[in-house]
């Protein structure tokens, strides 16, 4: 899964952030996602490796939900209770709950987020001095010494190169670099979950199973660098989930938001619900990567006559039709992202069904930078698809890493950020 930006695709974030903040001209409950737009931008800048900014951008919305419900009061808070003199603009408050989380989490950037921060303000109106300030102050405060020892700070060099028995994940061409993010990712403290192995897959199947071998020989044919079977239809899709899977999954939730939210105490909920399920199913997919050290389809497929068995034809040759990302194949970070994400938006809305659409970073070789949709569950199998024709992936990792991401949601869903009693349906 790539996950930081470059070149053209990082231009095009850049734009459209700046877009953002010289465009508003109202306070508006869109404070949420044009924020995350700055999040998204920030952990660009950093450079933040596969799928590290999912921690902070939870940790972000996190906050900007806690400090609009100490004002609105409409859903129960996730973690800061005890907010004083809870009063003020709740769009203020997530705007400086927001600004202060960045501005720790991207120390480095700090003069800019700040600068950042100071442009929205005044664009959007926002008196420096509004009550709502003090209370993003004193939540985002109150939230970060809360997260203070999560294991996601300060991120260690990676050192993890696997093995090399049959199966096991090792360091792929052509950079042939070590597990990064390594495994500290699959240790972070979870967000909604009780711990990281909660919703583990299962082991991966045997290499000498029926499952096994029809992945490997559909990858092999489908997901080939040359002389593949993929038709010009599913090379197109597989290049649009081949950029930034973040910057493609949050473009689909501030669409959906913006076509069906139309307040910032709902819209602070349907972030903070996306975003911290994407993080700990994150977390729990790291924690398969490294436990379960699985090779990728690439180095499956050179080792095939090694493998023991006789129905997996090797090819010494064969390449996947982009670059492996430095880390294990089981389970799939960008199915666990998609899925935690537009899971939590089918329990937000009580329905599978909605019309929105999701924009690719990868715009080079696609023909569709963007692509619409009628079903949430249309864009999970699309994106398990992808990955497979890719190369990168075999299906079952897809497949295990979606039904995570969906028990992650649902956990989320039914244990947190729930409706005050006598305050929403």
């Amino acid at each position: 899964m790539k996950s930081t930006f470059h070149g053209k695709a990082l231009m095009r974030v850049l734009f459209a952030f700046i877009f953002v903040l010289s465009s508003l001209t109202a306070i508006r409950a869109d404070v949420i996602a044009d924020w995350n737009v700055i999040a998204l931008t920030e952990a660009g800048a950093a450079a933040r490796q596969g799928g590290a900014p999912a921690i902070d951008i939870a940790t972000m919305h996190a906050a900007m939900y806690d400090a609009v419900q100490a004002i609105a009061k409409d859903y129960d808070p996730y973690r800061v209770t005890d907010v004083p003199n809870a009063n003020g603009s709740p769009i203020a408050a997530a705007a400086k709950a927001a600004r202060d989380v960045l501005m720790y989490r991207f120390p480095a950037r700090a003069a800019q987020i700040n600068m950042t921060y100071d442009t929205y303000l005044m664009n959007n109106g926002i008196d420096p001095n509004d009550p709502g300030i003090a209370v993003g102050t004193f939540v985002a405060g109150k939230l970060l010494a809360y997260r203070a020892c999560d294991g996601s700070l300060p991120i260690p060099v990676p050192t993890f190169v696997g093995g090399m028995g049959i199966g096991q994940w090792r360091p792929t061409p052509t950079a042939f670099a070590p597990m990064n993010p390594g495994e500290y990712l699959g240790q972070v403290t979870p967000f909604f979950m009780t711990k990281p192995t909660q919703f583990r897959a299962e082991p991966p199947p045997a290499v000498n199973s029926n499952q096994y071998t029809r992945d490997y020989n559909e990858v092999k044919l489908y997901g080939a660098k040359t002389g593949s079977l993929r038709s010009a239809a599913q090379t197109d899709l597989a290049n649009f989930w081949a950029g930034n899977t973040f910057a493609a999954v949050y473009s689909g939730v501030r669409g959906v938001a913006g076509n069906n939210v139309n307040n910032v105490s709902d819209n602070s909920r349907l972030f903070a619900l996306v975003s911290m399920s994407m993080a700990d199913t994150l977390i729990g997919v790291w924690d398969a990567k490294f436990h379960y050290n699985y090779w990728r389809p690439q180095t499956a497929i050179q080792n095939g006559n090694a493998d023991g068995n006789p129905n997996t034809v090797g090819d010494a040759v064969w390449e996947s039709l982009i670059l492996n990302p430095a880390y294990p194949d089981y389970t799939s970070g960008a199915n666990g992202v998609s899925s935690s994400a537009l899971y939590s938006m089918e329990h937000f809305f009580e329905t599978d069904h909605m019309d929105f659409s999701m924009t690719t970073t990868n715009t080079g070789p696609t023909n569709l930078d963007t692509r619409t949709y009628t079903r949430f569950s249309q864009a999970t199998q699309e994106v398990v698809d992808a990955r497979v024709l890719l190369g990168i992936h075999f299906r079952f990792a897809d497949e295990a890493s979606r039904s995570m991401g969906k028990h992650v949601a649902l956990w989320g869903y039914k244990n947190y950020l729930g409706p005050r009693k006598g305050v929403k349906n």
